[in-house]
């Protein structure tokens, strides 16, 4: 059965994701018993399996879409070059936290600090459900997915702004450094968001090229990630 498949795909690479991020955030510490490297990885499951019960009953394709690899044939070479760069960076920014954190205890976050970066998190994945609930196409490389009838999604948070989810992204790369207590990890926020920025401006570029409407749809909603700023 497909959705057998499915189920072993996910449980496999959802597990595999989540087992080796620990393994990043714990070596790097040197503390197995860091609660906050525990909390987040609770929060981080939670939120993972909550949606991928979601998708499976409401968008399967999505929830697909969003488990094959992140360097694929119809993708932008640009993107490729910027998922390598995206997941290296990822997995570095967790390294300095926990090391920043734990190791060198360079980084005092209050207590109270570090539960608004636990909520903040929490935030942002609140925030992606109703991206994933408008665009069936929200997939994470930047393509055309012609086989399931890419169009333009202009509903839900897509008539405030064009990229909804980078904006929900903002609210959980904010969350993670305050909630693992690392100031060092917070400063390195405005830099993830820099460069993320130029690839919605890349990926506007080709879907105005390429996917009938989409410029059209950029005069209608002005703002890429915060209304009335950008």
């Amino acid at each position: 059965m497909v959705s057998g498949k499915l189920l072993v795909r996910l449980i496999v690479q959802s597990g595999a994701w989540i087992i080796f991020m620990g393994a990043v955030l714990f070596i790097s510490a040197g503390n197995w018993r860091w609660p906050e490297g525990w909390a987040f990885l609770a929060i981080f499951t939670g939120g993972s399996i909550g949606f991928c019960v979601w998708l499976w009953r409401k968008d399967p394709a999505l929830l697909i879409s969003r488990l094959e690899p992140l360097q694929q044939k119809d993708q932008a070479p640009w993107d490729k070059v910027f998922m390598l760069c995206a997941i290296t960076a990822w997995n570095v920014w967790l390294v300095v936290m926990a090391l920043d954190a734990q190791r060198w205890q360079t980084s005092h976050v209050p207590v109270w600090l570090e539960v608004i970066g636990g909520i903040l998190i929490v935030a942002g994945f609140a925030a992606t459900m109703p991206v994933f609930s408008a665009n069936s196409f929200a997939a994470p490389a930047v393509r055309i997915q012609k086989v399931r009838g890419h169009h333009v999604i202009d509903t839900g948070p897509y008539a405030i702004v064009r990229h909804p989810m980078y904006a929900a992204a903002i609210l959980y790369l904010v969350g993670l450094p305050l909630m693992l207590g690392s100031w060092i990890g917070l400063a390195v926020v405005p830099f993830l968001v820099l460069g993320f920025a130029p690839r919605a401006v890349r990926e506007e570029r080709m879907l105005a090229h390429e996917l009938p409407g989409y410029a059209e749809y950029m005069t209608r909603v002005r703002w890429r990630l915060v209304p009335h700023i950008w």
